[in-house]
């Protein structure tokens, strides 16, 4: 039952993360670094499988609800880790990863999610009132997290004062809160599966039993703890790549972003493909808002304990981009139907913000 549920790659994987960590105590090697480089992707991995596992184990709504806190975790757990080691130097880091979640959830996840299941399927359909929650909780979030800092006068520049930031930061929780209760008790149907998706194999595929689920979610910490110690590893060799390239620090935001999202990402993908949209968005929506709704609290305790100044308002291309895909991603999933159309326009945005990014 062990063996059905957790391959052998998905124990291994952690195991082989701490024995790099182990490694780096005796210094540094050139082979190292890209070692850790694979450890970190395999852990990140490895943690989505058991959280997935887990996730089966509590079924829906709450299997996608698990999974998007996992990999917040991870996303919460990394920047704080960075803050931590750069200090001041990191003061925009926190508002770049979490622009880069909202840019790659709502343009690049969404985006190739509805283009891939749009060309095998012609047209997907959803549940109309979980996504319109979903989005409507999410556009709050991100404006009184990444454009409201722009208009505030307590405090020069994009930032918050102490007491803003308390405050802002008692408001992405009571959002998120309340989107999670909303999710998984008062109005649990209308983020479930309909039609053909709530009839396919995978819905009704056996749960793995209660032993096997303790061992994944014991699993899954050990993987968060690995994630976090090897990124902090990894992360001068990532800033120094970025400069040497002569990119913007935003850059390393959306290094960050990716490689916690990229899991997550393939699961929404594989979902779509077999006309689970419901699934699909699901996972895409929950993780934008426990990106925000989780990660600015932490980051927030973090800065007010050290007395740093954390910048969290974006500039005029950011706030363009951000109301852009806030607005497009109301019209293309306010009907409940999706085709590729929808999903070239979102990939189109997400390509122009990556080159804009990298081309201010």
């Amino acid at each position: 039952m062990l063996r059905d549920h957790l391959p052998i790659w998905t124990w291994l994987s952690p195991l082989a993360g701490w024995l790099l960590l182990a490694a780096t105590l005796g210094g540094s090697h050139p082979l190292l670094t890209p070692a850790i480089g694979i450890g970190l992707i395999a852990a990140v991995l490895a943690a989505v499988h058991h959280a997935e596992v887990v996730a089966h184990r509590v079924g829906e709504p709450f299997g996608t609800l698990v999974l998007a806190l996992a990999v917040t975790v991870i996303e919460v757990a990394l920047i704080v880790s960075l803050m931590l080691a750069g200090g001041d130097a990191t003061a925009a880091l926190a508002r770049d990863t979490i622009f880069a979640a909202i840019m790659i959830i709502l343009n690049g996840m969404v985006g190739l999610c509805l283009l891939a299941g749009g060309s095998r399927h012609g047209e997907q359909a959803f549940g109309l009132y979980g996504v319109n929650a979903a989005l409507a909780t999410l556009a709050a979030m991100a404006v009184i997290t990444l454009i409201l800092p722009n208009t505030t006068t307590t405090t020069a520049g994009p930032v918050y004062s102490s007491s803003q930031l308390i405050m802002i930061a008692i408001a992405s929780l009571i959002l998120y809160a309340a989107f999670v209760l909303v999710q998984t008790v008062r109005h649990r149907d209308y983020f479930l599966p309909e039609g053909q998706a709530a009839h396919d194999e995978a819905a009704h595929a056996a749960p793995p039993s209660t032993k096997v689920a303790l061992v994944s979610a014991a699993l899954l910490l050990i993987c968060l703890g690995a994630v976090v110690l090897l990124a902090k590893a990894l992360s001068p060799t990532i800033e120094s790549a970025v400069t040497s390239a002569g990119a913007p620090k935003a850059v390393v935001g959306i290094i960050i972003a990716a490689i916690v999202l990229l899991p997550e990402s393939l699961a929404a993908l594989k979902a779509a493909r077999v006309n689970r949209l419901q699934t699909s968005l699901n996972l895409a929506l929950g993780s934008a808002l426990a990106s925000i709704g989780l990660t600015i609290p932490a980051v927030a305790m973090v800065a007010l304990a050290t007395g740093w100044t954390l910048v969290l308002g974006l500039d005029t291309k950011g706030m363009v981009l951000l109301a852009l895909s806030l607005l497009v991603a109301t019209l293309s999933l306010g009907t409940g139907r999706t085709t590729v159309l929808q999903g070239a326009v979102h990939l189109v945005i997400f390509a122009v913000y990556l080159f804009t990014t990298i081309v201010p």
